[in-house]
């Protein structure tokens, strides 16, 4: 198999898991947090790049609207952090730096970027409370998504030092 379809396959399987770990969001404030879509935006990064994120995370926040699981603020929350993700994990291959990319593309970015869409779509004019009603959801949400994801990046590390010393 070439790279590329390996590549859609493993997206195809995190927006997956992105869609059904939206069963498991909490509310707060005006957003509904899904930590584990911040996990798969995370891992698509740093595992598959910024585009194949940005991709996953635009199909995921698709699925969980038709589905009824999330609402149009998956949108610029997800495709945001992803894209920052990726391109911090692209240009300084460093997880922290992956890490640091998706809470502020998700956090601060993301929830600028609901704003917005939320008076266009939602009728919602909450331009007094815009930080606490979107940011600090988001904020919540995304840095609950790094540290899961985090630990799982550094346990996939250490597997992968162990297997490379004891297969030479």
């Amino acid at each position: 198999m070439d790279t590329h379809t390996k590549k859609l396959v493993m997206a195809s399987v995190f927006c997956a898991v992105a869609v059904v770990g939206s069963l498991f969001s909490f509310p707060v404030l005006g957003s509904k947090c899904a930590p584990i879509q911040h996990m798969v935006n995370i891992l698509c990064g740093v595992l598959l790049g910024p585009w194949y994120a940005v991709g996953t995370a635009f199909c995921a926040s698709l699925l969980r609207n038709i589905f009824g699981l999330g609402s149009i603020l998956a949108f610029p929350g997800s495709m945001c952090g992803a894209l920052l993700c990726g391109l911090a994990y692209k240009y300084s291959h460093s997880i922290i730096a992956a890490l640091c990319g998706e809470v502020l593309g998700t956090g601060i970015l993301g929830g600028l970027c609901a704003y917005p869409l939320a008076i266009l779509f939602l009728g919602q004019n909450a331009g007094n409370i815009a930080f606490y009603a979107y940011i600090v959801p988001f904020l919540i949400s995304t840095v609950a998504g790094a540290v899961i994801s985090a630990v799982l990046l550094y346990n996939l590390q250490k597997v992968k030092k162990y297997y490379l010393a004891h297969t030479s």
